[in-house]
């Protein structure tokens, strides 16, 4: 079992890169979103809190690293998200009952039993059926935004060559070589970027790239 760990902005980081850096599912603690939603909280009463001569700057400062918890999160969770797609992709076509699954939470499970579900149910109304000499069956599927059809799309869209980088310096906004804008970047900020400009962005010290393998 993994060791208890105090939510903080560090740890938050450190999860990520461990995340991101190995191929197998790293284990969390079972309140690990419940913790993440208490630390949220208390750094909103801080910022909501901020009095005196220096409070803007401190309030600005918070909400900087609010919005950097913000995208830490959101990229733990989508590097999580490919690895449960890969599980329930190995689990639907192997129909092992080997699959780890040990390292996800019991909300992961769920994604991962409604893939794992989605995938054999296409498979046995596409592949097994034209085995059979026989038209695939589709059911009709709902057509609303959180339907499930367009929830596996969304996780399994091609995305464009990215890398996140951690800002080293302050960084004005400025334009991309196809003209979209970035920033402006304060230090400690994360960003998921184009290859091309992280790699730019790195190579002059401005930011350091967050690696994985």
């Amino acid at each position: 079992m993994p060791q208890e760990v105090v939510i903080t902005y560090e740890t938050l980081f450190e999860l990520l890169q461990r995340e991101k850096e190995r191929s197998d599912l790293q284990k969390l603690e079972p309140a690990f979103f419940s913790d993440v939603i208490g630390y949220i909280g208390e750094k909103k009463k801080i910022f909501e809190a901020k009095e005196g001569p220096f409070a803007k700057e401190e309030r600005r400062k918070t909400e900087r690293q609010l919005e950097n918890i913000h995208k830490i999160l959101k990229e733990f969770y989508e590097t999580r998200e490919k690895k449960i797609i890969t599980l329930a992709l190995d689990k639907s076509r192997t129909k092992s009952n080997l699959i780890d699954t040990s390292a996800l939470l019991k909300e992961e499970k769920v994604v991962f039993e409604a893939l794992t579900n989605l995938l054999d149910n296409y498979r046995d109304s596409i592949l097994y059926s034209i085995l059979n000499e026989k038209m695939p069956f589709m059911n009709a599927m709902q057509t609303d935004d959180k339907s499930p059809r367009e929830d596996f799309k969304t996780a399994l869209d091609m995305k464009k060559p990215t890398k996140l980088v951690r800002f080293m310096a302050y960084v004005p906004k400025f334009v991309g070589p196809e003209l979209e804008e970035y920033g402006p970047f304060e230090e400690e900020d994360i960003a998921n970027l184009p290859t091309e400009v992280a790699g730019v962005l790195v190579s002059k010290g401005k930011a350091e790239e967050i690696n994985e393998e």
